[in-house]
């Protein structure tokens, strides 16, 4: 969607960025040791996401991988947002809660895209009111963008009606989360 708008559009507004403090990993859980060890075999922390994760190709989630779970936790939330949109807050690009710790991975494609709808995750909705994962569309001539893939533990799980947005979520967790750990993965269009 956003590759339409013109680059030198994009380029103008390439000094506005939501930024880093604004994601949830350091707005609201800034306090939260960092125990959650956050990793991909696609991308590096701080490197590029492959193209096939983001909307210039099949868009499909990226894996995952953790460890180092906090005695006591019970339950996984994966929170996505894009710290380099030139919005007010981060675009999120997923939420997922309810997350079995038991499972230590997700696999390539495993959670709900724009082109595979199914799921049995408990998803919340991103930035665009859908139940899934938004891959990364930054516009053409913005620059950079950090998505921060956060991974919090919490000592219960979570009751939430469903599809919630960013604002349930966070309200929800608060006085639950056990630790948190996060990677970041970076795209551009030129």
């Amino acid at each position: 969607m956003l590759e339409k708008i013109p680059t030198a559009v994009g380029a103008a507004l390439s000094g506005l960025k939501a930024g880093m403090e604004k994601t949830a990993y350091h707005a609201a859980f800034a306090d939260i040791p960092e125990t959650l060890r956050l990793t991909s075999p696609a991308f590096a922390d701080g490197a590029d996401i492959p193209a096939r994760f983001t909307a210039d190709g099949p868009g499909t989630s990226p894996p995952l991988a953790w460890e180092g779970l906090p005695a006591g936790a019970s339950t996984l939330v994966l929170l996505v947002e894009d710290a380099g949109s030139p919005t007010p807050q981060p675009l999120v690009h997923l939420i997922v809660w309810n997350l079995s710790i038991a499972a230590g991975s997700l696999a390539e494609g495993a959670l709900p895209s724009p082109d595979q709808r199914s799921s049995s995750f408990s998803l919340g909705q991103n930035s665009f009111l859908r139940s899934e994962w938004l891959p990364p569309d930054p516009p053409s001539g913005h620059g950079s963008h950090a998505y921060v893939f956060q991974l919090y533990a919490l000592r219960d799980a979570l009751d939430l009606p469903e599809n919630p947005g960013r604002s349930a979520l966070l309200d929800a967790m608060r006085g639950h989360v056990l630790g948190k750990g996060r990677l970041i993965g970076t795209y551009a269009r030129t």
